[in-house]
């Protein structure tokens, strides 16, 4: 006869991460700084990002929701896909504002450290450091 199974209970199962994704400490490079929770019996993220960046530009905070997929070999252990919209206002004289796509991806370690990048409005970063606050 089979044995029925505790459930993992929501803390087993469910963590905080923290981040960065950029070149920090580059002139003017944007950096997408993470704060998401993972739920591993899901396997989805999700949580906030807010991009900096070190010229005149407001900072840019969104919602984001994506996917944790397990590699199972090798230092990459977790891939991460991450999607969110922000609303950009017009600048005067126009009136208006519209919604603007974020994605991100992460290549991490189970620590969270490895590569990555992201884009938002016409900016791309490819191949950038990925780094865990925790």
């Amino acid at each position: 006869m089979a044995t029925l199974k505790e459930p993992k209970s929501l803390l087993e199962t469910t963590y905080l991460a923290k981040g960065t994704i950029g070149n920090v400490g580059m002139p003017g490079a944007p950096i997408a700084h993470f704060s998401v929770v993972v739920s591993t019996e899901q396997d989805t993220v999700s949580g906030i990002v807010e991009i900096t960046q070190a010229i005149d530009r407001p900072t840019i905070k969104l919602n984001v929701a994506g996917r944790l997929r397990h590699t199972g070999y090798g230092d990459i252990t977790q891939i991460i896909d991450l999607k969110g919209e922000y609303v950009v206002s017009m600048p005067p004289p126009a009136i208006g504002s519209y919604l603007e796509q974020f994605e991100a991806y992460l290549d991490v370690d189970k620590s969270w450290n490895g590569t990555g990048g992201f884009s938002f409005g016409f900016q791309k970063q490819n191949n950038v450091p990925v780094k865990s606050a925790n």
